[in-house]
């Protein structure tokens, strides 16, 4: 019986198919990365409500102080003063919303590099299985016709003989 030939693809076939997986890796982090990027954005978010809050609350006890007569000379400077550097915290904040939101706009090109790369990557892939299993199929019908042509001698020779008993 003869060796079964072999895939002269096949090395070439385990390449793509280590390259789509690597692809598949870089997606699920690329996805991961925007995810965590968005999570920060939030706390950002919350930091800041935070501090507008604590802006609006400090002025209305400035405002109350000042209404009731409890403050004292130096006080509405304090609380000025105070207020000013919670506005220049915010202003921060918001320099870093911006900023993050910038890195999330990266994070999302690179989520869509990423996702390109492995539908690229699955495509190549895919045609390579298809090409293998087209080529076994091929393999398979030339067996089939070398099969048939020796079943057919088989026979000849087998007729040929019953022939000749006869």
């Amino acid at each position: 019986m003869a060796k079964k030939p072999k895939y002269r693809l096949q090395v070439l076939l385990v390449i793509k198919e280590r390259a789509k997986r690597a692809r598949e890796i870089a997606l699920a982090k690329a996805i991961k990365k925007l995810k965590e990027e968005q999570e920060k954005l939030e706390v950002l978010k919350k930091e800041k409500k935070k501090i507008e809050e604590h802006i609006a609350k400090e002025k209305q006890e400035m405002r109350a102080k000042v209404a009731t007569g409890e403050a004292r000379i130096k006080d509405p400077q304090l609380h000025l003063s105070y207020i000013r550097k919670l506005e220049e915290d915010l202003e921060a904040k918001e320099r870093e919303i911006e900023e993050q939101k910038k890195e999330i706009k990266r994070a999302e090109k690179h989520l869509q590099k990423c996702r390109s790369d492995y539908i690229l990557a699955a495509q190549e892939h895919n045609m390579m299985v298809k090409h293998k299993e087209l080529w076994e199929k091929k393999m398979q019908h030339e067996l089939n016709i070398t099969e048939n042509k020796l079943m057919n001698e088989l026979g000849n020779v087998i007729h040929q003989m019953n022939k000749l008993r006869a």
